[in-house]
């Protein structure tokens, strides 16, 4: 009882004014980094749909496929989505000596990880999504692929 009220007044003249512009200035490259992940995704599936238009080729399909679902894994792809969170050291150093916010790489760390999972999440739904229809007429593969890649990254 005798924390309570200080702690309330403290939080609502220090920290409260300042949580909308704190959570604006840190969403802006949380949010570059996850459109960096929906962009790379897009990108690898455009490569696959490009390289069965040439060969159309059902194995090398596979074998493509298949490297797509190890792309959360493959740390030099993944590294232009990571840097655009790397942001939010600068960021955060300044909220660490204003708010006394400590474990900076914590956060970052586990938007990392986030953004991972995402990853992770979008390959996983394509494969599930695709797969059913490794079987039909190659003529209508590509066009498949684009509608089931359009669905993840919706």
């Amino acid at each position: 009882a005798s924390v309570s009220e200080p702690a309330q007044k403290c939080c609502t003249e220090n920290i409260q004014p300042f949580l909308t512009s704190i959570l604006e200035e840190l969403m802006g490259p949380i949010s570059s980094g996850f459109m960096e992940v929906r962009s790379l995704f897009d990108k690898e599936v455009n490569e696959i749909i490009q390289d069965f238009q040439k060969t159309n080729d059902m194995t090398r399909l596979k074998e493509n496929v298949d490297q797509l679902m190890t792309l959360p894994f493959n740390s030099v792809k993944m590294e232009p989505c990571y840097l655009k969170v790397n942001l939010l050291q600068e960021l955060l150093q300044d909220l660490k000596s204003r708010f006394k916010v400590y474990h900076i790489d914590f956060v970052i760390h586990r938007t990392q990880n986030f953004m991972q999972e995402l990853m992770e999440n979008a390959v996983y739904t394509f494969e599930q999504l695709f797969s059913p229809s490794r079987q039909a007429d190659s003529a209508k593969v590509a066009t498949t692929i684009e509608k089931v890649k359009l669905r993840v990254l919706k």
